[in-house]
């Protein structure tokens, strides 16, 4: 005599089912952690990149300016290294207490032979530019008061300079 297994047919139903049902909850799992995984890449896309304002052009030179807000100046910070010039502009009290960033600085950058590469006001604390490497004379004026800063800017890499002024 043969020996077979014999299951109930209610039984089955229900293992068929229930096989069916962890496949498809492991299907749901694997599709939510890859939606949140593309969420999430998006949303630090965004933070970093997108809220950075549209590149400028002064004869030839691209520049972007702005960066209030913390979003837009986390932009900046994590978009310096890829600009040769990255400057910041803050005031301080006459106490030297707190520094808040200003903006509407008037920004002249010339080579060391005198020729001016970039002029253009600020549209917030941040100014990035791209310059090609060498030595440069950055006069930055803000509220008529104007700083002169010497920046060498080499093959790799990049002069960052925080420029302040004391607050009338």
């Amino acid at each position: 005599m043969k020996n077979t297994l014999h299951m109930n047919p209610r039984r089955a139903g229900t293992l068929a089912t229930t096989r069916q049902g962890q496949r498809l909850r492991q299907r749901n799992i694997a599709l939510s952690l890859g939606a949140a995984a593309l969420l999430a890449g998006a949303a630090m896309f965004t933070v970093a990149h997108a809220q950075l304002p549209a590149a400028e052009n002064y004869q030839g030179v691209e520049y972007v300016s702005g960066g209030f807000g913390s979003d837009m100046s986390e932009a900046f910070k994590a978009a310096q290294s890829n600009y040769p010039l990255g400057l910041t502009f803050a005031a301080v009290d006459e106490d030297g207490g707190a520094r808040p960033y200003v903006a509407e600085v008037r920004v002249v950058v010339k080579k060391k032979g005198g020729e001016t590469v970039l002029e253009v006001p600020s549209a917030g604390p941040y100014l990035l530019a791209r310059l090609e490497p060498g030595q440069y004379e950055v006069d930055a004026t803000y509220q008529g008061e104007t700083q002169t800063r010497q920046v060498t800017i080499g093959q790799n890499g990049s002069a960052q300079e925080v420029i302040t002024w004391k607050r009338r």
